[in-house]
């Protein structure tokens, strides 16, 4: 069983704390939402999440992404680091990951939130593929981070590779990521918690 999830990483620190007031945590409602109260909310969300996307599309060489997967037990993770996230580059990452497992014999059982990208028709070949040797999971809709033991390994992850640093380009970026992410496989930076 694998945990799987990504994360964004910038090359440039962003302060943590400030003088701000802190924003109310999002509270779980206590009674069921209607579908027009949901459709609502995700129109909202992604009206908020439009202008940083395409910002990030314009300033190459800010971000990274990466890809990765915690294995229930062994607290072993498998990463890849994208240049952004997409259908085609989770595709990719599910063929490393089962060349990794085709080895054992054992099916693989993937857990991971209910992001569109996760649910895109272009990894329905890749599932036909790997017909019973590969199925995915979704956490329920609106759960806690607390659910996906591997986020709390990128907030570890994100510290260990500099937190309040800038790096100068994306290559050193990526290499001090690649150091940290090997590194924990020799000695883990994160104990998991089930």
């Amino acid at each position: 069983m694998l945990y799987e999830d990504e994360t964004v990483l910038w090359r440039f620190a962003l302060p943590r704390l400030g003088w701000w007031r802190r924003a109310q945590r999002y509270r779980l409602p206590t009674r069921p939402l209607s579908q027009s109260q949901i459709n609502r909310d995700e129109s909202l969300k992604r009206q908020a999440w439009r202008r940083y996307r395409s910002w990030s599309r314009i300033t190459s060489g800010v971000l990274l992404s990466v890809i990765g997967a915690v294995q229930y037990g062994t607290s072993k993770v498998f990463y890849k680091i994208v240049p952004h996230f997409d259908a085609q580059e989770l595709r990719q990452y599910l063929h490393q990951v089962m060349a990794v497992f085709s080895k054992t014999g054992k099916d693989v059982v993937m857990v991971g939130d209910r992001s569109g990208i996760h649910r895109a028709h272009k990894l329905d070949t890749t599932f036909d593929h790997y017909d019973g040797k590969l199925r995915f999971h979704f956490l329920p809709a609106h759960c806690g981070h607390h659910l996906n033991p591997i986020e709390g390994f990128w907030r570890v992850m994100k510290e260990a590779i500099g937190a309040g640093r800038c790096f100068a380009n994306l290559h050193l970026l990526y290499q001090r990521t690649r150091q940290v992410l090997m590194a924990h496989q020799e000695r883990p930076i994160y104990k998991f918690h089930w």
